[in-house]
């Protein structure tokens, strides 16, 4: 069961205490008028008045402490209805007693040691009667109030509890989007090195060491999906030596960054994917030698990324393929997870090859203790 939640004193006396101070100005306002003088008991009509409004405001946690017991008990609404009322009738009754013991008090010296009401019953009976219905209302306005308290601390329990399972589900999409990044990744490289085992062994074993090392980058990182920049491109320098070991002088790669985009936040392991389609689609297919560009600005609130090269372009098919395959949808399931509509991803599809360009928000990279590797030239 939920702990109760009840206000501190200071609160509740915060709101009674200008209360008694309007209900003792309208008395003695009252008494004025009644006996055209000036000439009224102030002190007795301020301390009758602070018990007035003092006694349910020592009462109020109590209530608040008992709705939350009833509330919580699961019972019918007829019989917490009908626990309610005889609750009600104990509150008037407790203030009535109140009201009557202090008004006894101030008024004792005056009777000369005589019996200050002989007729205390019937006077009981017309404070009770007098202020039952006012008893009434504040007991059912302090238990409303308690309710409503109650239900908006569960609406914000509920909704608290809503944006953390949502926070779960889009961490559990993007670490599954990841494990189906990582084989891709792999079995491509893996590939690439068991062709050259046989007719270049030299350049495979560089290749498996520097396979290594980004695996070795990889597991570091993981849990995480946002990295810098700075950190993105020093990952994708060591996937690049594995593919110019490939294509030996064939590939060219150039690195066009601002260097106030390299503390950028950006998803880990979102240029690798668009790099090896550049050279899958655009470098390999084109006779000669073939360049990858990678560019990076900020505009304003926004990053934006290009990859781009200057193979053969796309055709039909290829372009079909391309928008099908592993590594680009995986990355537009990724930005659609992490960014929303706040992102988007063009492809410039010329005559000199094809160019993907990614647009972000812009963000602050937490610091991290290592240093990256990657330099702006």
């Amino acid at each position: 069961m939920q702990k109760a939640w009840t206000p501190p004193y200071r609160w509740v006396f915060a709101v009674a205490t200008p209360l008694v101070l309007f209900s003792t100005l309208q008395a003695i306002r009252l008494a004025t008028l009644n006996r055209g003088t000036t000439d009224v008991p102030e002190l007795r009509l301020f301390i009758l008045n602070t018990a007035y409004w003092y006694v349910p405001a020592l009462l109020t946690p109590t209530i608040f402490r008992i709705a939350h017991r009833l509330r919580d008990g699961g019972w019918p609404w007829p019989r917490l209805t009908a626990t309610h009322i005889l609750l009600a009738l104990c509150f008037s009754l407790t203030h009535c007693a109140a009201m009557m013991a202090v008004h006894f008090g101030i008024y004792l010296g005056t009777y000369d040691g005589k019996a200050p009401f002989p007729w205390w019953t019937l006077m009981s009976q017309r404070v009770f009667l007098q202020n039952l219905d006012w008893s009434l209302m504040v007991y059912s306005t302090i238990v409303g109030l308690s309710y409503a308290l109650a239900y908006y601390r569960e609406s914000q329990m509920r909704a608290l509890k809503e944006s953390q399972l949502e926070t779960r589900l889009v961490e559990a999409r993007l670490r599954t989007l990841e494990a189906e990044l990582h084989p891709h990744f792999l079995f491509n490289t893996l590939h690439a090195i068991s062709s050259l085992v046989h007719t270049n062994p030299d350049a495979a074993d560089r290749m498996i060491s520097r396979l290594s090392d980004l695996l070795r980058i990889t597991f570091d990182r993981s849990g995480s999906p946002g990295v810098s920049l700075q950190e993105e491109l020093e990952f994708l320098q060591k996937y690049l030596e594995i593919e110019q070991t490939r294509f030996h002088d064939r590939l060219t790669v150039r690195f066009d960054i601002d260097p106030d985009t390299l503390d950028a936040e950006v998803p880990r392991l979102i240029l690798q994917p668009l790099v090896e389609n550049a050279i899958k689609h655009g470098v390999s297919p084109k006779p000669g030698d073939g360049m990858v560009q990678i560019r990076s600005r900020r505009q304003g609130d926004k990053l934006w990324m290009e990859v781009s090269d200057n193979g053969v372009g796309l055709t039909a098919g290829a372009r079909a393929k391309l928008r099908s395959g592993v590594g680009l949808s995986n990355t537009r399931d990724r930005l659609d997870v992490m960014y929303g509509p706040a992102h988007s991803i063009e492809f410039s599809d010329g005559s000199k090859g094809l160019a993907v360009r990614l647009e972000i928000p812009f963000h602050r990279s937490p610091p991290t203790s290592g240093t990256a590797a990657f330099q702006v030239a």
